[in-house]
């Protein structure tokens, strides 16, 4: 088709080339399977999962991060899951498809077995967030409780543990900037230890993802 022929609202015709067409519209095609769309924040960054559902050709395609990791193009059965994994931990992921009536379907993303909401609800428990800017560039600091590992855009750091009077401070350095967190005890049983990020003698206010 060399043109396409397009009814505006006003009952106006417009004409438009082929290569007009396909750079205005030519990403709908690609993504008109597009069902859902996840974020999931972990250690080494925030992802982005993509699910494709052809419900007429039962195709099941998963981006993460806008790289294809699964592609199946025809499936008899339209309902089932998807497993792969998310991250440079491997972290392992679960997209279900379930039927709703009819036509209808619903996707539903699982992250290490839990659902997304609940994964998240625990993970705001075991890790501390920060997201800071330095010399213009900008840093997201995870710490994981549990390991006391320090997580800074992607990369697992290298640091060194101190005891201090009131505490522990976990060293570490961005670029040129010298970085600590400091785990003191709250005295309050239900808050546990507190952790701040302490960068260049500044404190960092935490994040809320």
């Amino acid at each position: 088709i060399k043109s396409a022929l397009v009814t505006m609202a006003s009952r106006e015709e417009v004409t438009l080339s082929e290569e007009e067409v396909r750079s205005r519209y030519g990403h709908l095609e690609k993504m008109t399977d597009l069902v859902a769309v996840w974020e999931v924040a972990l250690s080494d960054g925030v992802h982005k999962i993509e699910f494709e559902h052809g419900t007429t050709s039962g195709k099941r395609v998963v981006y993460v991060d806008g790289k294809e990791e699964i592609r199946k193009e025809w499936m008899f059965k339209l309902v089932g899951k998807e497993t792969f994994t998310v991250g440079a931990s491997k972290t392992r992921a679960t997209i279900n498809i379930d039927a709703v009536s009819g036509f209808a379907y619903e996707y539903t993303l699982e992250i290490n077995g839990k659902s997304l909401k609940k994964y998240m609800e625990n993970r705001s428990k075991t890790t501390n967030t920060w997201v800071l800017s330095l010399g213009g560039t900008d840093y997201r600091v995870v710490l994981e409780k549990d390991t006391m590992d320090v997580w800074c855009n992607g990369k697992k750091m290298e640091t060194a543990g101190e005891f201090v009077e009131d505490g522990t401070e976990t060293h570490f350095s961005v670029g040129d900037h010298s970085c600590y967190i400091k785990a003191v005890s709250s005295g309050k049983r239900k808050e546990g230890i507190i952790h701040t990020l302490i960068v260049d003698d500044r404190e960092i206010p935490e994040a809320v993802e």
